[in-house]
């Protein structure tokens, strides 16, 4: 189903038919998110060597503590 079939059939929808939808969307952009952190975030992944730097200036005591 092509990206344009699927914009003719959601106007299709009841609302509440809709409100669903919106919220399946919602779950999978989020999922989609999370795993674009974890992988930035993983060994090799583009923002991973600065978890060291964090870790570095925190033990060195340049962290400030969360009240």
């Amino acid at each position: 189903m092509s990206l344009a079939e699927i914009k003719h059939a959601v106007t299709e929808l009841s609302p509440k038919e809709l409100a669903e939808l919106a919220e399946f969307i919602q779950t999978q952009d989020s999922l989609a998110w999370d795993k674009e952190i974890e992988e930035d975030f993983s060994p090799g992944g583009k923002h991973h060597g600065l978890l060291a730097e964090i870790d570095a200036a925190i033990e060195g005591g340049q962290g400030t503590p969360l009240p």
